[in-house]
C-alpha cells in the first residue's frame, strides 16, 4: 500500500451520515477511524452524549466530555433539528450524498418524519441503511427500551463474567460491550452491504438486533445451550466453561498479577525447565519431572487430559511450574521473560499501564491529538489491531457542536465524489478503494 493510500485509509472515499447514538456511536468511530467521511448528526445543542462523565479535568459541559471525544474521533459534526422543515431538508441532502446511513433511533421514528429507509430508499437504489435497535425492527420487544447492562444481563455475557465463588453475583462487562458488540455486527453488516452493491449495483437496510449481537458473541455459552444442553459456569479470569479448569490468575512477587496458560507443546515444556535452570530454581520444584515426562512424549493433547491420567497429571505440573516462576519473579520480569521464550502469558494492566507500556508505545497505541481550543495535546487509545493492507488509523479530534454546519452540506460532489471541502478527499479516494478492493 503506497503512503497516499494509507494516509487515506482503507474506506477512503465512502461517504457516512450517523444519527448520533450512544449505542451506535462505536460504530461510526470504526468507520471514520478506517478512512470514512463520517458526519455525525446532532439536535440543536448537541446530543445528550455529550454530557456523559468524565469531563477533562473535572469540569463539566458538552465540549469536555471524554466519551464524548473517545467515540467521535475523526467525524465531521452538524446540528439538524428534525421538527424544522428546513433542517429536513438538509437531512435529505446528507442522505442523498452518503453511502450509509448509521442510525440507533427507536422503530418508527424516522418514519413519523417521513425519513426513515423506506422513505428515502426508493428514490436512491444504491443507499445502505444501517439501524441497530435494542431487539430489531420488527420483534415484538422492539419499543422496550434498554441500556449496555441490560442488554448484556439479558443477552448472556454476564453469566459467563465472574468469579469462582458463585455465591457472589455476575459481573458486569465494562467499557460498553453490549454496545460495542453491536456497533462491530453492524459494521460487518455495511460493509457485506456495500460489497454485494458492487455487485448487484443496489444497497439494502441492514437490521442490528443488540440483543441478538451479544446472544451469538458469548463465546460457549450459547452453543453449549444450544447443542449439549449444558449450562457453562463462571470462573475467575478463565473462560466460562462446564466442567471447572485450574486456576490461572497467579500473583506474582512483587505483588502484580499475571495470568498463565496451560503448557501443551514440548517446547513449552522445554522453556520452562530451561528457565528454572537459569534461575536455579529447578530442585526447588517437585514436580520438575513431569516437566520433562512432557518433553519426552512431546507434550499433551488438551482434550485427552480427562482420559489420561499421565497427561493430567503433566498439565497441572505445567500450570504448577508457571505459578512456581511467577511466584518468585516481579510481574512485568515473569511476563517479559515468558513472552521471549514463548509461553503464552498475560499481565494485569491498569489503563495508565497500558498507555505507558514500551509495547504498546511501539506499535502506536497511544495516539496523541491536539486540541487547538485547549491548546493541549491529549492522549487517546488508538487502533485495537493492526492489519497490513487496511491500516486503522485516529484521524483527530471529535467536533464541536455544529462545528461543520457549512462544509458538510456542500453538495458539489456527490455519492462517487466524495464531498471535498468537507473531508479534504476526492473521487480519486473512491477509485483507490475500489480499484484495492475487486470483487
Amino acid at each position: 500500500m503506497n503512503a497516499a493510500a494509507e494516509r487515506l485509509g482503507p474506506l477512503a472515499g465512502v461517504r457516512v451520515t450517523e444519527l448520533a447514538s450512544e449505542h451506535g456511536a462505536f460504530a461510526g468511530k470504526i468507520f471514520a477511524d478506517l478512512g470514512a467521511d463520517v458526519v455525525v448528526v446532532e439536535p440543536p445543542g448537541g446530543h445528550g452524549s455529550r454530557l456523559f462523565e468524565p469531563f477533562l479535568d473535572d469540569i463539566g459541559g458538552p465540549e469536555r466530555s471524554l466519551w464524548w471525544w473517545h467515540y467521535n474521533t475523526g467525524k465531521l459534526g452538524v446540528t439538524i433539528d428534525l421538527d424544522d422543515e428546513y433542517d429536513v431538508d438538509r437531512f435529505r441532502t446528507l442522505v442523498a450524498s452518503s453511502d450509509i446511513v448509521l442510525e440507533g433511533e427507536p422503530p418508527g421514528r424516522l418514519a413519523a418524519y417521513g425519513l426513515d429507509y423506506g422513505d428515502l430508499a426508493p428514490k436512491d437504489e444504491h443507499l445502505v441503511w444501517v439501524s441497530i435497535t435494542p431487539f430489531g425492527r420488527a420483534n415484538p420487544r422492539a419499543q422496550e427500551p434498554v441500556t449496555d447492562l441490560t442488554i448484556l444481563a439479558a443477552a448472556g455475557p454476564a453469566w459467563s463474567c465472574g468469579y469462582d465463588d458463585h455465591s457472589l453475583p455476575p459481573v458486569r462487562p465494562g467499557g460498553n460491550q453490549g454496545y460495542h458488540t453491536a456497533s462491530l455486527w453492524a459494521v460487518m453488516g455495511a460493509l457485506v452491504a456495500l460489497w454485494a452493491r458492487r455487485r448487484l449495483g443496489t444497497g439494502q437496510f441492514v437490521d442490528v438486533s443488540m440483543h441478538a449481537a451479544s446472544n451469538v458473541t458469548t463465546e460457549a455459552a450459547t452453543y453449549e445451550w444450544l447443542v449439549a444442553h449444558a449450562t457453562v459456569e463462571r470462573q475467575t479470569f478463565r473462560h466460562a466453561a462446564i466442567r471447572p479448569t485450574p486456576p490461572r490468575l497467579i500473583r506474582a512477587f512483587d505483588g502484580g498479577y499475571v495470568i498463565g496458560a496451560l503448557p501443551r507443546h514440548a517446547s513449552e515444556f522445554t522453556a520452562l525447565i530451561d528457565w528454572m535452570v537459569e534461575l536455579s530454581l529447578a530442585d526447588a520444584f517437585d514436580e520438575f519431572f513431569f516437566l520433562e515426562m512432557a518433553v519426552e512424549r512431546g507434550g499433551i493433547v488438551v482434550s485427552g487430559i480427562e482420559i489420561d491420567p499421565e497427561a493430567a497429571a503433566i498439565g497441572l505440573a505445567g500450570n504448577d511450574a508457571l505459578r512456581f516462576l511467577a511466584e518468585h519473579l516481579p510481574a512485568k520480569d515473569f511476563f517479559l521473560g515468558a513472552q521471549r521464550r514463548g509461553l503464552p502469558v498475560g499481565i494485569v494492566y491498569a489503563p495508565e499501564d497500558v498507555i505507558e507500556d514500551e509495547h504498546f508505545v511501539a506499535r502506536g497505541f497511544p495516539v496523541h491529538i491536539y486540541h487547538e481550543d485547549l491548546d493541549r495535546w491529549l492522549i487517546y487509545p488508538g487502533a485495537p489491531f493492526h492489519a497490513s493492507a487496511s491500516p486503522w488509523r485516529v484521524r483527530g479530534r471529535a467536533p464541536h457542536i455544529g462545528e461543520h454546519n457549512g462544509a458538510a452540506f456542500d453538495t458539489t460532489g456527490s455519492r462517487e465524489n466524495p464531498v471535498a471541502t468537507a473531508s479534504g478527499l476526492n473521487g480519486e479516494g473512491r477509485e483507490r478503494w475500489k480499484s484495492s478492493n475487486p470483487v
